[in-house]
């Protein structure tokens, strides 16, 4: 925000030094960036943070400067001369889209003179960088500056119908622009027409057909409270951003419009002569009613670490605008003002009395109590998954959320529907909304190949974006993994991330077939019969198609079900002080059967001596075995929590898994 040291002088006085206003606002929250000499005026460069739309304008700047430095505020009321015809005579306005503007506001002027502007006005723009073009062009600049909100002139002739319409963009309707270029529509931008055709893209520029010329006589002015999600897509998606879209994004105030539109027809009949028509035609809701805020002035110590006495407090406040409707000992209830949309909640006033108080007031090492902030089910199972993940060798990677097509299309196990393509993209060739993340951490690996780093065992947790008949997306958080282990190592690492949220956890693996992934080495996790993810190695053309050197291994789980699942509250288990025996076995099966189908029969035939089933290998020998025949070896330890198990009990254990696997999978003991 450039701001005129001159033009500040007319709503409140400078008693102080540039340099002192600089570092005064800065410590306030209106940092500086630069000053410099404009003529005989001096130009202040002040960065505004999007929450303070308030100070792009010299009246809020001078409101700051009036609260910091206690002085008075003088703010101009407009009561321009109504001498034309009733404006409802002239014209009329309707609002056929109140989700992209809230508010029109419309005044006509007849007879006006378009000439140039008087040297103080060319000067006070000059100095902010806005070159001068016609008195009139020129008064909506300088109101705009003044306070804050957009407004437009449109040459009043040159409007054909007899009514203004905001409304949607048509598909494909294109329109002309002041700057003399024109540009393709779409549905959900706002234009403001006229019987036949787009006059004005709404909050971000006027068109050429209707701007005012040197043969301009009679005007609409045009001031009005824009969406700003609106304003913000159709500047970005036409990369076509002004001062008025910058000001809408931010929002304008709402009762500010009528102020502006009266403050600038009262300077073109002053500047340019004519005759303003009775009366202003607004469309649109009225404007909402701010909430009452309570301030309990025991909070006040509590979060600044000092005690500010309540006088102090209600003239703060005051002073920038809050309305007091009760007030006792104990606490306050104040209004905020229409300018100030970020003051919502009690410790917006709190920050409010800090930084005007003065935050060098408060000692650096002054004590403020302090609480433990509760942590959700979210955030606890992360922490888990976090600690598991990193245990076991692995790196947390972070990736973008938008990816370019061709990865997007590698790796998509939640959804087939089309994703989400963004307007403006965020880095060159990634404008899609990722549905999986394993194609990010895949190309993160590739990088990390080609630059040589020997150890690449990486896992995020994030969000991906499935598409949904609502128009937006299903958010769902997601935990992936890639390793260069092998499926068991994965699987394993997944079973202890289970085990961690829920001891006794049974993980259920099914068949799947994904792009990428080996069929043979790939499956779809089930926990408690839900979808938990995908798990498998990637095949040959897989990694080849991933741009990898060696074999790597992936994993997407679903958080959700993992919050679900965990069991945050830990409980103490009595361990057995009875010794344990292993058994090995090693079975000859059929190639279809699957190791957790296999696995559920020995947890089923064991029973409560099991203590835990453990896969080693699967080996393949047709000349021996056959074809389609493999071999699963595996480890069982047993252990009694009432007495020490004897070799013959577990032996005779082991023949039950051997004779409960051949009854359901038709397997063989190896050497039988």
């Amino acid at each position: 925000m450039l701001v005129s040291w001159k033009w500040l002088q007319d709503y409140v006085s400078l008693t102080m030094s540039p340099d002192e206003l600089a570092q005064r606002l800065a410590m306030a929250g209106l940092n500086h960036e630069d000053s410099r000499p404009i003529g005989d005026d001096l130009q202040i460069d002040l960065e505004v943070t999007s929450n303070r739309p308030d100070c792009l304008g010299h009246i809020g700047v001078a409101r700051e400067v009036a609260v910091l430095w206690q002085t008075g505020l003088a703010v101009p009321s407009p009561q321009p001369v109504e001498a034309g015809p009733p404006v409802t005579e002239l014209t009329k306005v309707a609002i056929e889209c109140p989700h992209l503007c809230a508010r029109y506001t419309a005044r006509v002027l007849q007879g006006v003179r378009i000439g140039p502007s008087p040297q103080w006005l060319v000067e006070r723009l000059a100095t902010i960088g806005i070159p001068a073009i016609n008195n009139v062009v020129d008064v909506t600049n300088y109101v705009m500056m003044e306070c804050g909100q957009p407004l437009h002139a449109f040459d009043f002739a040159k409007l054909a119908g007899p009514e203004i319409v905001v409304r949607e963009a048509r598909p494909g309707e294109l329109f002309a622009a002041i700057n003399h270029k024109t540009y393709p529509l779409e549905a959900g931008m706002c234009v403001i027409a006229d019987a036949e055709r787009a006059v004005a893209l709404g909050g971000v520029m006027g068109g050429a057909e209707t701007e005012v010329s040197e043969a301009t006589s009679d005007l609409l002015i045009e001031a009005a409270d824009f969406a700003p999600l609106s304003i913000r897509t159709t500047a970005r998606r036409l990369i076509l951003h002004s001062p008025s879209s910058y000001r809408f994004e931010r929002s304008v105030d709402p009762v500010g419009v009528d102020w502006a539109s009266r403050r600038c027809c009262e300077w073109i009949l002053q500047l340019a002569g004519g005759r303003l028509a009775q009366g202003v035609l607004s469309a649109g809701p009225g404007i909402p009613q701010r909430e009452p805020i309570v301030l309990r002035r025991a909070q006040l110590p509590r979060v600044m670490g000092i005690e500010i006495p309540s006088d102090e407090v209600r003239r703060i406040l005051a002073a920038l605008g809050c309305d007091a409707t009760a007030s006792n000992d104990r606490q306050m209830t104040v209004v905020p003002p229409s300018w100030r949309r970020d003051l919502t909640r009690e410790i917006d006033l709190i920050e409010e009395v800090a930084r005007v108080h003065g935050y060098d007031q408060i000692p650096e090492d002054v004590g403020v109590p302090m609480a433990p902030s509760h942590r959700s089910d979210e955030d606890r199972v992360l922490s888990k998954v976090r600690q598991v993940l990193l245990c076991a060798g692995f790196d947390e990677a972070i990736t973008a959320s938008v990816v370019p097509e061709e990865i997007l299309a590698a790796f998509s196990p939640w959804t087939d529907a089309a994703a989400y393509q963004t307007s403006t993209p965020m880095l060159k060739g990634a404008d899609r909304l990722r549905r999986s993340l394993i194609p990010s951490l895949l190309e993160a690996r590739r990088v990390n190949e080609s630059l040589g780093n020997p150890l690449i065992e990486l896992f995020e947790t994030a969000r991906v974006y499935l598409p949904s008949d609502d128009g937006l997306p299903r958010e769902q958080w997601t935990l992936a993994i890639v390793s260069g282990g092998d499926y068991h190592r994965v699987k394993g690492v997944v079973e202890g991330l289970l085990g961690t949220l829920r001891g006794g956890s049974r993980l259920e693996a099914g068949d799947t077939r994904q792009p990428l992934l080996d069929p043979l080495k790939s499956s779809e996790l089930y926990i408690q019969g839900q979808c938990l993810g995908y798990l498998g190695e990637l095949s040959a053309d897989g990694g080849k198609q991933a741009g990898l050197r060696g074999g790597a291994t992936v994993a997407e789980i679903r958080m959700d079900v993992l919050v679900g699942l965990a069991d945050l509250i830990p409980k103490y288990t009595e361990s057995s002080p009875y010794p344990a025996i292993d058994r090995d076995l090693n079975l000859i099966v059929d190639e279809t059967v699957r190791w957790a189908s296999l696995a559920e029969t020995v947890q089923r035939s064991v029973g409560e001596y099991l203590e835990s089933l453990s896969y080693q290998e699967t080996y393949r020998d047709p000349k021996k075995d056959g074809a389609g025949k493999k071999r699963l070896l595996f480890s069982i330890t047993l252990r009694s929590r009432q007495r020490t198990l004897t070799n013959e009990e577990a032996d005779q254990i082991r023949q039950q898994v051997v004779a409960a696997c051949h009854q359901t999978h038709g397997a063989v003991l190896l050497g039988a």
